[in-house]
């Protein structure tokens, strides 16, 4: 049953890690300040990141995302 939790866990965390994408990615085109433009746009490449991480292990897990 731990596995399961596990799994549950994880795709609770891709969920959340994929609204952070969507927001920094929306923000990145609306701000005008070019610092925190880059700093949204580093923030969007490290969480891209962690998304295909977190893919990557729910797909060893056999889980369909």
């Amino acid at each position: 049953m731990n596995g399961f939790h596990e799994t549950l866990d994880l795709l609770e965390l891709l969920v959340f890690k994929n609204l952070c994408l969507t927001k920094s990615s929306t923000m990145t085109g609306l701000v005008q300040d070019q610092e925190l433009r880059d700093i949204l746009e580093q923030d969007a490449l490290k969480t891209r990141r962690q998304v295909e991480r977190l893919q990557s292990l729910l797909a060893e897990r056999g889980e369909q995302i």
